[in-house]
């Protein structure tokens, strides 16, 4: 069983900064897959980003690449989502979510999520 509470959400004007993290209890944390994922009011939850077990690698929505960035500190259990440049469209609901699992962008790969953080983008 993995557990994962995220951190970081709150309200901030475009081209801003903010930094998520997701801290996952559980002793196994460092072969888990990771990824962020988001929803935004009435729409459905959206893949944003994901890593590897140990990082091996680093996946991204095409709508993030480029100001997004995803990292693992295996020691301190927490996969982090720096969010530089920030824009209105990417205000929504931000949930960190767990899984054994290859498939890191699609949201079945996951077993565990977080219950999310608010991100709000003002214009």
């Amino acid at each position: 069983q993995v557990q994962l509470v995220e951190s970081g959400g709150g309200l901030v004007q475009t081209g801003d900064s903010l930094r998520l993290s997701c801290a996952a209890s559980g002793r196994t944390f460092s072969s888990y897959a990771m990824g962020w994922f988001r929803q935004a009011p009435g729409k459905e939850r959206d893949f944003v980003a994901a890593i590897n077990w140990r990082g091996f690698g680093t996946y991204y929505a095409d709508s993030v690449k480029g100001r997004f960035t995803i990292s693992r500190d295996d020691a301190k259990n927490t996969v982090y989502l720096q969010m530089n440049s920030l824009k209105p469209e990417d205000t929504a609901v931000y949930y960190c979510a767990a899984g054994l699992t290859w498939v890191v962008t699609t949201i079945s790969g996951y077993d565990y999520w977080g219950q999310g953080t608010q991100v709000t983008v003002s214009s």
